[in-house]
């Protein structure tokens, strides 16, 4: 995906595209977390989409550079994003990987290679895929399945989205 690249200039945000939906295009309210590494760099954005109107998210799309530390996980260990969304619902059941599948998907003219996550709470859908600048994106859905219409809706936000100020 070429238009997924580092941008040159260093932003008050993160140093990397963000691809995710529009906040424009989504109904409910959306926040955005920022994960910063000791030398105030970012290692990881994370948006949480709530349909819900307060009462937990529907959805969190989180995007993690390479040497991102929330990207080491675990054999049977769920990603962050799932993690994240277990907590956002105050749902402190343990919840594990218990299988994957690799499944070919098309993103305008582009193939991505999606991983399906297999959970042990089902009513959490999970997929991930690797973009061509080394970032890390999975979505974690709640109660609802993440189906190939959502990729048409990706895309990368604007970087005054994540600035400070």
């Amino acid at each position: 995906m070429s238009f997924l690249r580092r941008r040159s200039a260093t932003p008050a945000g993160p140093d990397f595209d963000v691809l995710a939906m529009d906040p424009g295009d989504w109904p409910g309210n959306l926040g955005a977390g920022l994960l910063p590494a000791p030398d105030g760099s970012c290692q990881g954005v994370f948006l949480r989409y709530d349909l819900f109107g307060g009462r937990g998210p529907a959805m969190i799309i989180g995007n993690l550079p390479e040497g991102s530390p929330a990207r080491d996980v675990a054999e049977g260990e769920v990603p962050f994003e799932v993690a994240q969304l277990l907590l956002a619902l105050e749902n402190d059941e343990e919840v594990t990987v218990t299988g994957t599948e690799d499944m070919p998907v098309m993103q305008g003219d582009n193939l991505m290679i999606v991983r399906r996550l297999k959970l042990s709470e089902t009513r959490i859908s999970c997929v991930q895929f690797d973009r061509s600048d080394n970032v890390l994106v999975t979505i974690a859905a709640w109660d609802r399945p993440i189906t190939d219409d959502l990729y048409a809706l990706l895309k990368p936000l604007p970087a005054e989205l994540f600035q400070q100020g």
